[in-house]
């Protein structure tokens, strides 16, 4: 028996696994509310398995991707699976803003939001949608900083490093 407490009703998932430049990229995708969405993109080694995109968003992830690869001023335009509590999202539409070539502090994010670095810095961290939302563009005042849950040693930190020389930043 479905939920009241929830809005969303989330009726299939699927999962593939595309080749990028600096290892390889998965993304989720799911039917919310009769609408296909983008739920979450994972930066993976390159050692990862591909299975190719298996619907039309996912196609369409693929190829902005492979734009984005080729000429880091493309832009992304695919719906987003809702995600984040409101700190989280202020956070994001902040690193939306930086411009491609730029990069932000984490306090200067912190002061824009009127919040704290370390809260910035987790935020940056949690976003499902990287590449998409360019948290990579969050760098800290001492240097690069870090990137993403570290679960894989250094992976995200030089994929970080990657994008933001791809975009002119380094």
């Amino acid at each position: 028996m479905p939920s009241s407490r929830s809005s969303l009703v989330i009726h299939s998932a699927e999962y593939c696994v595309i080749a990028a430049p600096f290892g390889c990229l998965g993304v989720q995708t799911e039917l919310v509310d009769d609408s296909l969405m983008i739920s979450k993109i994972d930066y993976l080694p390159p050692t990862t398995a591909l299975i190719a995109p298996a619907n039309q968003l996912a196609k369409a992830f693929s190829k902005q991707c492979a734009q984005y690869f080729k000429n880091p001023s493309a832009s992304f335009d695919l719906p987003l699976k809702p995600a984040g509590t409101v700190h989280q999202q202020k956070v994001w539409n902040a690193a939306q803003n930086i411009e491609i070539g730029s990069t932000k502090t984490y306090g200067e994010i912190a002061k824009e939001i009127k919040s704290g670095p370390r809260a910035v810095g987790t935020a940056c961290g949690a976003n499902p949608y990287p590449l998409i939302t360019p948290c990579h563009r969050v760098v800290s005042a001492q240097g690069i900083g870090g990137f993403m849950k570290e679960d894989t040693p250094g992976l995200h930190r030089q994929i970080k490093i990657w994008l933001l020389k791809h975009e002119g930043a380094l």
